[in-house]
């Protein structure tokens, strides 16, 4: 066997991998979503107004958001009027084309890295959401990729976090740049950036504090951590990324607007996406928010966590339903 056969052989093999975890992850959301339009498809057969009540319905239940479900019923009205569709079976692959274009985004869902020298990533998000599992499962997927990696805990606020991203530092054998509970958390920003620089690591990945008692105060620090980070490395930090829980569905929407532009954010890691059934929150997430939805977690193993693709993600929800369809043999035996 070829070198270049071996190597399609494992990027065939690789991306498999990944297009079964995204359906292995989606199954709730497959169950409670695709399984229900599937059901209305062949009960109903007619393309109708009661048709499309009960299809709207449906995506507002998998919390796709209410102003979503709009624009995509208007689209799909469109679609059919301009294809003649009349057998709501022909409605499936529409559907899928709509949802991924939904998704799609002008910009790269890649994180934005450095040139050279020191990449800098700011995680943000309340409390409870896997903010400190994503940052050491991301600190686990930059060693695979070769990378040096430090990280700071700037959680100085709740009991146990900073102990907890230590454990993950222990287990991917990252070190951890701490100071003492309640201390100021630009402070540590500080220190980590001075050792991120003295050491030539190629990330540093930032916790903050996700309380939200007081926002005003939240904000207030989350502003004083770029500062700092700005003062030190003009261009970072190269992303700013909310973790939001996707099994809070439409409760993840009201937390990144409570954010708001305010944070600078770059970009959406949404977690326990194979956890809910609701995970049409991903498409309101885009929608709504005007940002990239660029990691999820699809499980809790250390290498669950994915970089988002719209076209995968709609093919893994609707597995089953359309390809098999658009598999069939168009011509007789």
């Amino acid at each position: 066997m070829s070198f270049f056969k071996r190597l399609k052989d494992s990027i065939a093999s690789k991306t498999e991998a990944v297009t079964n975890k995204f359906k292995d992850g989606l199954s709730k959301t497959r169950d409670a979503l695709v399984e229900r339009v599937e059901s209305l498809i062949l009960r109903r057969k007619k393309i109708d107004d009661e048709f499309y009540e009960e299809l709207e319905e449906i995506l507002i239940a998998s919390d796709v958001g209410v102003t979503t479900v709009m624009k995509l019923i208007e689209d799909l009205r469109a679609e059919v009027r301009k294809r003649r569709i009349e057998d709501a079976a022909e409605l499936r692959p529409v559907l899928s084309e709509k949802l991924t274009l939904l998704l799609k985004s002008d910009e790269n869902n890649g994180l934005r890295l450095a040139p050279e020298g020191l990449t800098v990533i700011l995680f943000v998000g309340v409390n409870g959401v896997g903010k400190t599992t994503t940052i050491g499962k991301m600190a686990h997927r930059f060693k695979q990729q070769g990378k040096s990696v430090l990280m700071a805990a700037g959680d100085t606020f709740r009991a146990g976090a900073i102990e907890q991203l230590e454990v993950w530092g222990q287990r991917v054998g990252v070190d951890v740049i701490k100071q003492q509970a309640g201390s100021d958390p630009a402070a540590v920003m500080y220190d980590a950036l001075q050792a991120a620089k003295t050491r030539g690591v190629d990330v540093l990945l930032c916790d903050t504090a996700g309380r939200l008692q007081n926002k005003v105060n939240l904000m207030e620090e989350l502003n004083k951590i770029y500062r700092v980070i700005r003062r030190e490395i003009p261009d970072a930090p190269h992303e700013a990324l909310l973790v939001l829980d996707a099994t809070t569905g439409q409760n993840a929407l009201s937390q990144a607007k409570l954010f708001g532009d305010k944070a600078g954010l770059t970009g959406i890691v949404l977690t326990k996406l194979d956890g809910t059934a609701k995970g049409g929150i991903v498409v309101a997430i885009r929608q709504e928010l005007n940002l990239p939805v660029k990691f999820v977690g699809l499980g809790e193993k250390m290498d669950d966590l994915e970089v988002f693709d719209s076209e995968q993600f709609v093919h893994a929800l609707f597995a089953g339903l359309i390809t098999e369809e658009s598999e069939q043999p168009s011509g007789t035996e």
